[in-house]
């Protein structure tokens, strides 16, 4: 209820066809999608002991996360015997919005007889936990639905089985003209690069301060990096990131401490993050994972602001064309060419607008909730 995968389904839901279906949604956690759900006339509940278990990167991490997700798991009796009960009493499909939810999806296969799907979001890492996830999911989902060839190719390689399938992008919605800028992003001339993530090593969040610190060194301290999400250190951090987290500081204290607190705002959490995106003029993600076509690249390019961010796919974002695609991450690259984009507003523009030009292609609403929908009204276990 939370996060970039909360905000996709929800998108998709918004723009079905609701004479042909009825959708009720449950999340772990409130937030504000809860409200977005209620003011479309969906029910949406909250379930907090909802089980979910994932296969992290690291080996000796996923011993210890496994063994806590199976004890949250044993503990959520309560909640899986009124979700077999309802489902069996109220519900023609279950799907699964993530593939965290693995668990509960054998779990639930093997009590009641309606169709599952799950959407696979992420690009596991290879390894033995995903590999056991993904033969699971392949093994008790009637349909996969992947976000993108990507996931569908990874998922492959790992479990070394497919379940039935369909790669149905996510959806973008262009910016309304309705809304208003974030009132806490500066309306000055600025440019202004946002970074819509939490912090976590692996979405690079911490390389953004790289990028600012090359363009201080440049000499240029009139460009605004903009970061809204929960900044707070954690997992396995390099020496100085590790002494800030020990003291009890977050993202924002060590900008501070590399004096780069003037040319980086931290918002914290938001709930709209594109009123952020219309207070900036591009957005950064210079991820380690190498997948530059998350939730806050397409909302970003469905918003006709340029991306830069790092890896080989060029399905959205596209160097030269909607934005500046690292094949390896150089702060010094990417910041020349933030300053490329700041004194040539113009260049800002026409990435923008080729960006927004292939969002609406490929992330339509209308059209990616009708293929989503078709999933769930042709999918069976005698299929």
């Amino acid at each position: 209820g939370m996060g970039g995968s909360s905000r996709s389904l929800y998108h998709a839901i918004r723009h079905l066809d609701r004479s042909a279906c009825s959708v009720e949604v449950w999340c772990l956690r409130d937030g504000p999608i809860r409200r977005l759900y209620e003011a479309i006339g969906v029910a949406c509940r909250i379930e907090p002991e909802m089980p979910r278990l994932s296969a992290l990167p690291k080996s000796t991490r996923n011993l210890l996360a496994w063994a806590e997700g199976w004890l949250a798991f044993r503990r959520s009796r309560r909640f899986r015997r009124r979700l077999a009960e309802e489902v069996a009493r109220r519900f023609d499909r279950v799907h699964f919005n993530h593939e965290g939810l693995f668990l509960l999806a054998r779990w639930l296969r093997r009590r009641v007889g309606v169709p599952l799907t799950m959407h696979v979001r992420t690009n596991l890492t290879p390894g033995m936990f995903a590999a056991l996830q993904l033969r699971s999911i392949a093994a008790n989902v009637d349909h996969a639905v992947f976000i993108t060839e990507n996931e569908r190719r990874t998922f492959a390689g790992i479990a070394g089985r497919m379940p039935r399938h369909t790669v149905i992008h996510n959806i973008a919605e262009p910016l309304s003209a309705e809304l208003a800028p974030h009132p806490a992003v500066p309306a000055d001339d600025r440019f202004k690069v946002a970074c819509l993530s939490n912090f976590a090593m692996v979405r690079g969040t911490d390389r953004v301060l790289d990028v600012a610190a090359a363009v201080v060194a440049r000499g240029r301290r009139d460009v605004l990096f903009v970061m809204a999400g929960d900044m707070r250190l954690q997992g396995t951090l390099p020496p100085d990131l590790t002494a800030v987290a020990r003291a009890g500081g977050t993202l924002a204290a060590a900008a501070a401490a590399r004096g780069l607190g003037d040319v980086m705002l931290f918002l914290g959490h938001v709930g709209e993050p594109e009123r952020v995106l219309l207070a900036c003029d591009a957005l950064i993600k210079p991820t380690r994972e190498s997948n530059p076509w998350g939730r806050d690249v397409i909302e970003a390019l469905a918003a006709a602001r340029p991306v830069l961010s790092c890896g080989t796919d060029a399905t959205f974002v596209e160097d030269g064309v909607t934005g500046v695609l690292q094949r390896e991450f150089d702060a010094a690259a990417m910041a020349a060419a933030i300053l490329r984009l700041a004194a040539d507003r113009d260049l800002s523009r026409r990435l923008g607008a080729a960006g927004h030009a292939r969002a609406a292609r490929l992330c339509d609403g209308p059209a990616r909730a009708a293929d989503l929908l078709a999933v769930w009204q042709t999918v069976g276990r005698a299929a």
